[in-house]
């Protein structure tokens, strides 16, 4: 089995103005240089993700579940993944509804796939969204990674689209490094039994 591991790094705002963008490119820059990841950065404000969902669940609906044709490349990037990498803001103690809605459209994409977490924002850094998303995607029977990065006050905390803190590099690679060894081992999982749904 090929051991480089399809990584989808979600760009989770989609606020005017965001920072998303800006440490989605550090971050994949650090999955890149990993060299245990082939990296795809997806932006969700790339897609219109409607808020009003169908009547039937995907989880129940499956193959059949009736997705707007322009969710087709996000649905195909995700189904795709080995490992997911979640960049979010705080928005009011939680995660922002892009984020929210572009996970409901979805639920065997997420199944069974380790999932880690880059937030930022004020003085808390992102950390209510974090535990907000860890809640959400056990639901989903995805696993969570313990070990995050948090950039609070990013805005002060930044330059040139880096952080200043000269651990940041390292502390990315070590939780890529973990990231990594879960995708290999859930990918190696559900290609020998598949996960019971």
């Amino acid at each position: 089995m090929d051991s480089t591991h399809k990584l989808v790094i979600i760009v989770g705002s989609v606020r005017e103005g965001r920072f998303g963008p800006v440490a989605a490119a550090w971050v994949a820059e650090q999955a890149r240089r990993h060299r245990g990841f082939d990296v795809d950065v997806v932006d969700l404000a790339a897609f219109d993700i409607p808020l009003a969902l169908p009547a039937v669940s995907p989880k129940a609906a499956g193959a059949g579940y009736p997705r707007p044709a322009g969710l087709a490349r996000l649905t195909e990037a995700l189904a795709g993944a080995d490992a997911f990498i979640m960049v979010t803001p705080e928005y009011n103690h939680s995660y922002p509804a892009s984020l929210k809605a572009a996970i409901d459209w979805h639920f065997t994409q997420w199944t069974a796939k380790p999932v880690a977490f880059v937030s930022y924002g004020g003085a808390a850094g992102g950390r209510h969204a974090v535990l907000h998303l860890e809640n959400v995607l056990t639901e989903l029977q995805a696993v969570t990674i313990r070990d995050g990065l948090v950039f609070p006050n990013h805005f002060s905390t930044w330059r040139d689209g880096r952080p200043l803190d000269p651990d940041a590099s390292r502390h990315a690679q070590a939780l890529l490094g973990r990231l990594a060894w879960w995708a290999g081992a859930l990918r190696s999982a559900r290609a020998t039994v598949p996960y019971p749904v």
